[in-house]
C-alpha cells in the first residue's frame, strides 16, 4: 500500500509501482519510490526560474561536488534545495557537448560520431529557456527558438516523443547506477536516480510509466550522486563537470 504524505516545499511521496503517472504538480515535490523492483529517489520541479548549472565558480575553479557548491552558495545568502551531476564530461570535466550558463554558451553544441553512451543516437539536451524546462533531441536543437538560460548535452534520449529510445532492450544485463531527467506533461521536470544497479530499457520506463514523460534524458552512469536533503540525502564526494541545481535564494 503507498503511503502519500503531502505538504509544501518539504513535502515526500512515498508510493509503490504501479501507481498512475504524476502530473499536474504545483510545487516542487520528493519522493522515494519503488519500480519493477528497483527503488529510485525522484525530485519534481515545477519552478524552473530556481534550476540553475553549475561547472565553476567566480575564481575558475571547478566546483567538482555539492559541498563545495552547497558552501559558495551559503557565502552569498542563498541555499540549495537539490542538485545530481548533470551530463558527461571529458577527463579535464569540461562539458562533452553543449553548455550554456546565464545565457552564455561555454561549449558549443556536439553532433560528432563516436564510441560510448554520449554518442548512442538520438542523444538530447535538457534546456531552461525563457518557457520553461524542456528536453530536446540534438538534432532538433538549432530550430530551438526561445532564448535559452541554461543547457547541458548527454546521451542518450531514454524517451523520444513518448516512445523508448530504439537501441534498449528489456532484460538487458546491463546495469549501472543511473540518473536522468524527463519533462511530463504539465511541464514538470523530473529528476530520478536509481539506488540500485538498473539497465536502460528499465529507466526509461520509468520516466514513460510512472511520470508521463513524452521526452527524458539520461545524465550519467555509476558515477551519479544525488543532494536531496528532503529524502536525508546527502551524497558527499564526486568529481563531477557540470552540475544541476534547485536553489532558494534570499529573497525567496
Amino acid at each position: 500500500m503507498s503511503r502519500i504524505l503531502i505538504a509544501s516545499w518539504a513535502a515526500i511521496y512515498l508510493s509503490c509501482a504501479g501507481t498512475t503517472p504524476t502530473s499536474n504538480v504545483s510545487v516542487n515535490i520528493a519522493e522515494h519510490i519503488k519500480f519493477r523492483d528497483t527503488t529510485f529517489d525522484v525530485y519534481k520541479v515545477h519552478t524552473h526560474d530556481k534550476i540553475r548549472m553549475y561547472w565553476k565558480n567566480e575564481s575558475g575553479k571547478h566546483y567538482n561536488n555539492f559541498d563545495k557548491l552547497r558552501q559558495q552558495l551559503n557565502t552569498k545568502g542563498d541555499s540549495l534545495r537539490f542538485a545530481v551531476n548533470g551530463g558527461m564530461y571529458t577527463k579535464n570535466h569540461t562539458p562533452q557537448g553543449l553548455y550554456i550558463e546565464n545565457g552564455k554558451t561555454i561549449q558549443p553544441l556536439n553532433t560528432n560520431t563516436g564510441h560510448g553512451n554520449f554518442y548512442l543516437k538520438p542523444n538530447g539536451i535538457f534546456l531552461i529557456d525563457t518557457e520553461g524546462a524542456k528536453v530536446i533531441e540534438t538534432t532538433k536543437y538549432t530550430k530551438h527558438s526561445s532564448p535559452t538560460l541554461f543547457a547541458t548535452q548527454s546521451g542518450p534520449m531514454l524517451i523520444i516523443d513518448g516512445n523508448i529510445h530504439p537501441a534498449f532492450n528489456e532484460g538487458s544485463k546491463n546495469l549501472h547506477i543511473r540518473n536522468g531527467v524527463g519533462i511530463d506533461t504539465d511541464g514538470t521536470a523530473i529528476f530520478a536516480i536509481s539506488n540500485e544497479p538498473v539497465n536502460f530499457y528499465d529507466f526509461a520506463m520509468l520516466f514513460k510509466e510512472q511520470y508521463g514523460c513524452q521526452n527524458a534524458l539520461y545524465l550519467d552512469g555509476f558515477v551519479s550522486k544525488c543532494y536531496l536533503p528532503q529524502l536525508q540525502r546527502n551524497d558527499t564526494g564526486g568529481n563531477f563537470g557540470v552540475m544541476i541545481g534547485v536553489i532558494k535564494e534570499t529573497r525567496d
